[in-house]
Order: structure tokens, then C-alpha cells, then sequence
């Protein structure tokens, strides 16, 4: 769903927790069907679905249901690329969050970070621009890499008052408790962490305004490139993914957002080869897969959430899409999980 994917160093902090527990990556690669020559491009892109099922294959192979909170443990600020040597080299953690905030792309165009100070505390929550719900082992990560990050970025402890994320609570929380010091709630709308609001002005470890300077410089221009690469498609669909579950907005919406006509709309998704319609039914299609997923949304839940009229039309939707029912859909899923 995130069209310019991830950056492949995403997958480093993967490499270095299975290899921590003495595995095999290439075999871990072929599990999951993942391209290993990719890791020798640094300037590739994978897809999120991609790094999920990378993600999914890991803790099933490692036989570690906690896998993502110890990958995200072992991240460090080197594998998130220029980004992370901008992060690295500000002033304050406030300044490094601002300096993701403005280069996240550049990691991932999928998700970003917001804060708001209440009152002594400081409420920090990973966003995305979209209502589709994220793995447990891919938000596990997430999490530990946000806290483990502002560990090192500051090297001071960094006490949580609470920690939520959106999944069922597992059996067994030690994991969660010896990594973060608090245990978490569960099944909430948002994953957040919750601390002193002194966080923000702790200062970086190895701020350096000149290398600072030079590095923003660098990821100014590669944003710069990554942004204007996108095709209207990309832009569309990107504009799109923000409208649910609101609403799913039709081809006039659409094109007073990019203050055209639909006319003119069409004509520049024509020559990229699509049209709204094939589109609006992609993003459909996608957002379906996902939902079914994760077992708590039902059929008619996700006919809801995606606006069809009745639950038997995103039925027949979906079967006409992928030659599925979405209940066919869902039980074969959940048997190669």
C-alpha cells in the first residue's frame, strides 16, 4: 500500500537478530521468497508486504514469538540510512524527531511519528496514512525501534508511564516488560508511548552541526528525488489511502484534491496506462487482502469499512477480483501462515 516501499536497509536489523540467534538468512530468504541480491542494491525498495512476510517467515522460523521486540532492539540509527545520520547528528531528540518527520520517506512513505505534550508528558504515536492494520511482529518491531532508538540518540534512560499497541495481548508479556519496564496495554486504536515530556530536549549523543548540515543536504536531495518520481497513479492512490474509512472518494473528489478536471484527471491516468476505475477497484482489492487477514474484521466489517452498498456486493466484488470468496480468500491465507 505504500507506494514507494520501504528501503532495503529495513531489512538489516531482520539479518542481524537472525544471525544473532546463530540461523541462516539465506534460508530464511527462501522461506519466504524473498530476493537476497536486493540487499546489494542500497538504493532498492521493497514492497510492505514484502517485509512483512519477511517478518512473519523470521519468527516463525527463529521459533520466537517476541522476534519483532528483539529485532527492533537491535536497530540502530545506521539502518535507517541518510535519514539516521540526520537523526544522529541534531541538537536535541526533539530535533531528531523533527528531522524523521520531514525525511521519513526517504525510509518509508507508509508511516511517520506525531507527539503532543500533555500537560508533564510527552505522547508519541506511530501514524500511518491509512486504516489498514499491521502484523503484530511488524509493530512489535516499530515500537522497539522507536524506544531502542531514543535510548541510544540520548544514551539516557528514558522511563515509559505507558505503552499501548493494537493487537490482543499475548499469553506470555516478560518479553514486553523486561524491554520496556512497563507492561503494555492491548487492542487499542493506535500504538503510543507515553513519557516525561523532558524527553524531547534531552541532548543527542553525537550532535555535530557541521556533519548535520552536510547530511540534511543529502536527504533533502533524495526526498526531492523520490517525490517527484511518483507518478499521478502513485499520488492518486497515496491521496486516496488518507480519504478511509471516512469515505471513498469518487473521481470529482478526486480531482478538485488536485485541483483539475476529471477529464484531465483521466487523460494523465490514461497515459500511465489505468483509470480511476481500475484504480479505486485496486486499492479495493488490496485493502480487502489485508483486512482478511487479521480474523477480528468480518466480511461485512470490511464491506463497511471499504463503502460498498451491502456485504453482497463487496462478495461479489471480491470473487470476481481474485476467483475467491473472501471466507475461500480467508481460510487459505490462514493456512501458510
Amino acid at each position: 500500500m505504500d507506494p514507494l516501499g520501504f528501503a532495503v536497509s529495513m531489512v538489516y536489523p531482520l539479518r542481524k537478530a537472525i544471525a544473532r540467534k546463530g540461523l541462516s538468512f539465506e534460508y530464511l530468504c527462501q522461506l519466504a521468497e524473498f530476493d537476497i541480491h536486493l540487499l546489494s542494491d542500497v538504493e532498492a525498495r521493497i514492497r510492505e508486504s514484502e517485509l512483512e512476510r519477511l517478518n512473519l517467515a523470521a519468527a516463525k522460523y527463529a521459533e520466537d514469538e517476541n522476534f519483532g521486540l528483539h529485532q527492533g532492539q537491535l536497530t540502530d540509527l545506521a539502518d535507517l540510512g541518510i535519514l539516521g545520520y540526520v537523526m544522529m547528528h541534531s541538537e536535541r531528540i526533539l530535533d531528531a524527531l523533527q528531522a524523521y518527520q520531514r525525511y521519513h520517506v526517504i525510509l518509508c512513505s507508509g508511516y511517520n511519528l506525531e507527539w503532543e505534550e500533555q500537560g508533564n508528558d510527552l505522547v508519541l504515536r506511530i501514524c500511518r496514512p491509512h486504516s489498514l492494520p499491521i502484523s503484530r511482529y511488524c509493530l512489535d518491531d516499530m515500537v522497539s525501534s522507536v524506544y531502542h532508538l531514543l535510548l541510544r540518540m540520548s544514551q539516557r534512560p528514558v522511563p515509559l508511564r505507558e505503552l499501548q499497541l493494537t493487537y490482543s495481548a499475548p499469553e506470555d508479556l516478560s518479553a514486553y516488560i523486561s524491554l520496556f519496564g512497563i507492561e503494555p496495554k492491548f487492542g487499542g486504536k493506535e500504538a503510543y508511548f507515553r513519557m516525561d515530556r523532558e524527553v524531547l530536549q534531552f541532548p543527542m549523543m553525537y550532535s555535530d552541526p557541521r556533519l548535520l548540515k552536510s547530511f540534511e543536504a543529502i536527504a533533502e536531495e533524495i526526498k526531492t528525488k523520490l517525490v517527484r518520481g511518483k507518478s499521478w497513479s502513485d499520488q492518486l492512490r497515496e491521496w486516496m489511502l488518507t480519504c478511509l474509512p471516512g469515505y471513498f472518494p469518487t473521481l470529482q473528489q478526486s480531482a478538485e484534491a488536485f485541483a483539475m478536471s476529471p477529464r484531465s484527471l483521466q487523460l494523465k491516468l490514461s497515459e500511465e496506462g489505468t483509470t480511476y476505475q481500475q484504480l479505486s477497484a485496486s486499492i479495493r482489492m488490496e485493502m480487502a487482502k489485508a483486512y482478511l487477514k487479521h480474523h477480528e474484521y468480518s466480511s461485512s466489517d470490511i464491506a463497511y469499512l471499504l463503502h460498498f452498498s451491502e456485504p453482497s456486493a463487496f462478495h461479489n466484488a471480491f470473487k470476481k477480483w481474485t476467483g475467491f470468496t473472501p471466507g475461500q480468500y480467508r481460510a487459505k491465507e490462514l493456512r501458510t501462515v
